[in-house]
């Protein structure tokens, strides 16, 4: 059965996950808290079917919807903008950037720091979302990153075979340097990499994780003695920034679509 295919009825924490509430175990959480009606009464039963045509659904009273099809978009994310729907001290957030009226439910796989720029991932599915993020999955995401300084082949050696964070070991990572003609390096370094107070010349290094920790590249530069002075996404599992100037979204392809909810479907033969 396809991702777009839709039965009715349905279990009720398949319906919130196709709304873009949660994961299907996040939206049993909700339910099991007691802050999910149907039709104005508390559901708190795991078993419990919705029919989207006739019940009207509300978590925290506010109602919850699906497309007929589950949404996929990417957008280019500007620095500047939290990864996030909504701010409460006013912040620039992506939600500005992408049709939320028009396609009620969307949010964001994963986030981008306020200062990264590049590609993020926006569905409406939930349950491809909570795919994609699980950590057992090794998703890739590629980035480029101006640094400071110039890493030696130990630190990169250090980076390909797991730095000491903080909160762990990082996983081992992929690493290369990336050079002026690169089409990566002009869009961390338009005007060159310049240079360190020091003289030392920067450069700009192409990294590849499948872990999703807070700063994670960032961070894993840091322990290698080079700050990431800028920092861009431009892949994402099997997705690939194109077509796109900074602030522009655009709905995936049927091929993307396919490509990512494979991905999806590949984690759920394994869970």
């Amino acid at each position: 059965m396809s991702e777009d295919e839709i039965l009715y009825p349905m279990r009720l924490q398949r319906f919130l996950a196709r709304a873009g509430v949660s994961s299907r175990r996040g939206s049993e959480r909700l339910m099991t808290a007691g802050r999910v009606r149907v039709n104005g009464e508390v559901v708190t039963e795991l078993g419990s079917k919705v029919d989207p045509n006739v019940d009207v659904v509300t978590v925290d009273g506010t109602v919850c919807s699906i497309a007929e099809s589950c949404v996929y978009l990417m957008l280019y994310k500007p620095a500047g903008y939290l990864t996030t729907m909504s701010d409460p001290m006013g912040r620039p957030c992506v939600a500005e950037l992408v049709p939320t009226d028009r396609y009620p439910g969307l949010f964001p796989v994963g986030r981008l720091d306020c200062d990264t720029t590049g590609l993020l991932l926006f569905t409406t599915n939930g349950d491809v979302g909570q795919e994609l993020l699980h950590p057992s999955h090794h998703v890739d995401k590629h980035y480029a990153a101006l640094v400071s300084g110039m890493p030696s082949a130990h630190d990169l050696d250090r980076l390909r075979r797991g730095v000491q964070l903080e909160e762990g070991v990082a996983a081992p990572a992929k690493v290369e340097l990336l050079h002026e003609g690169d089409p990566l390096f002009s869009i961390v370094a338009p005007r060159g990499a310049g240079r360190t107070g020091g003289g030392e010349p920067n450069a700009v290094v192409g990294i590849t994780i499948h872990e999703g920790r807070k700063h994670q590249v960032k961070k894993m530069m840091q322990a290698v003695r080079h700050k990431v002075l800028r920092l861009h996404r431009d892949a994402f599992g099997p997705l690939a920034l194109s077509g796109l100037t900074e602030g522009e979204w655009r709905p995936l392809d049927r091929r993307e679509r396919e490509l990512l909810e494979a991905v999806s479907q590949a984690r759920e033969a394994v869970g």
